[in-house]
């Protein structure tokens, strides 16, 4: 009897391999985000939200992110109308070690959709979604996830501090 190997995909409990910022301007009883950590943290993804961009930031200086997904709709202050997302895109790409970002669309028209693309790839991002909005949006997020990793990282998972 060959003994079963433990599946690689899976940390032990405890061990957190990588750091994921999700950044998300939902309403709290529509969050996208919130579906994310218990799918992500069996495999040791440890997700940190941010629901403002000064919240982003505290995060950023306190903590090694190793992926982000910055929403474009994310306030700078909490109640403010000021763009938090295209901020935190640029601060992440003036970090020391910057992180593969995925950007999460606000857009409401084609125009708008492209405008924020470009802006977004112009920014480095790895890829630009729209707002998850049901399960299968979810699963398209968890798959450039999973390319982030396999591109970036080479399949290997990055020791979180």
């Amino acid at each position: 009897m060959i003994p079963s190997e433990p599946n690689p995909a899976c940390a032990p409990t405890g061990q957190t391999r990588l750091n994921l910022l999700l950044s998300d301007a939902s309403r709290p009883d529509r969050s996208w985000a919130d579906r994310l950590p218990p799918l992500l943290a069996p495999m040791g993804v440890r997700t940190i939200q941010a629901h403002t961009g000064a919240e982003a930031s505290e995060v950023i200086r306190a903590t090694p992110i190793h992926m982000a997904v910055v929403d474009l709709a994310l306030p700078l202050e909490a109640g403010s109308d000021e763009d938090g997302g295209l901020r935190l895109l640029e601060l992440l790409r003036r970090a020391e070690s910057p992180p593969p970002t995925i950007v999460i669309r606000r857009a409401r028209t084609a125009r708008e959709a492209s405008r924020e693309a470009m802006r977004a790839l112009l920014a480095d991002a790895f890829a630009v979604v729209d707002r998850p909005s049901h399960h299968g949006d979810v699963e398209l997020l968890l798959e450039v996830l999973r390319r982030v990793l396999a591109r970036h990282y080479r399949g290997r998972w990055p020791q979180a501090d």
